[in-house]
């Protein structure tokens, strides 16, 4: 559950003006993410629904779609959480406005809502103005974006999140497209409960309020995977389907097996 990453300036500024420079757009991001403006919610939950439409558990939520695991099978704690994915290409849903969604791994946030270790991609449009920014974050620290690596509309990436004590870990991104990788060490004195593990699409908050939620098309979180203290590693499929709904509209829909998560918008 990410404090979200921000728009860049391209999206807010008014069809009148020429849109900032990259440079520009990233300066400007970092400053509105020290200000602390744009932030992540936990999973703010519409349903528990203990047998969803596939057999499933399947949730309703206003801002998370994808796979939770709520408790660590083997009974130790969640130290890692990966996967890969293709960067889509979003469309707006009209209206001339920003929108925007993000794609992310992590640890903890949501039956542990103390702090969250996580990492990701947004996807910011509006028109026909696509950009992408990748960050890290451990809640309840605001989001910080990673330098030095770029994506495209159909690049691979591979992300991960590794706790290597309750309050130190690190966040790794690669592109693997464009051989593009970056990593984190982060350290916080809110520790994590390591008993959740993620794969998420998430509509994040920025000035109070979510942002308007980009038609992000379809995200796959291939080769799945969350590692125990024991060493053992684990599926999605042992986790909690959810689906985004806003305004009485489900926004998303979710599917998993043993190594894989997809969402798709609808």
């Amino acid at each position: 559950m990410k404090f979200a990453t921000a728009l860049s300036t391209a999206l807010v500024a008014t069809t009148a003006l020429a849109a900032p420079s990259g440079a520009e757009r990233y300066k400007q991001r970092l400053a509105r993410r020290a200000s602390g403006v744009r932030k992540t919610t936990p999973p703010q939950r519409i349903i528990n629904e203990t047998n969803g439409p596939d057999g499933t558990d399947a949730d309703q939520s206003t801002n998370w779609s994808g796979v939770v695991i709520n408790s660590v099978p083997d009974g130790s704690g969640w130290t890692s959480v990966s996967a890969t994915f293709t960067v889509p290409s979003p469309q707006s849903t009209g209206g001339g406005s920003a929108q925007a969604a993000s794609a992310w791994v992590g640890i903890d946030g949501d039956t542990c809502g103390s702090a969250i270790l996580q990492t990701g991609v947004d996807f910011n449009v509006q028109g026909s103005d696509v950009s992408y920014d990748s960050w890290y974050e451990w809640y309840p620290d605001y989001a910080y974006d990673f330098s030095g690596i770029s994506f495209s509309a159909g690049d691979t990436v591979s992300l991960s999140v590794v706790a290597s004590s309750s309050t130190s870990g690190t966040a790794y991104i690669t592109n693997e497209s464009n051989g593009q990788s970056v990593s984190q060490p982060i350290t916080s004195s809110s520790a994590l409960c390591q008993e959740n593990a993620e794969w998420i699409v998430e509509d994040f908050e920025e000035g109070g309020g979510m942002v308007p939620f980009a038609n992000f098309g379809t995200v796959t979180f291939g080769g799945a995977t969350a590692q125990t203290s024991a060493g053992n590693s684990y599926g999605p499929d042992s986790g909690t389907q959810i689906d985004i709904v806003q305004n009485g509209q489900t926004l998303t829909s979710v599917s998993d097996d043993g190594s894989s998560v997809t969402v798709t918008y609808q």
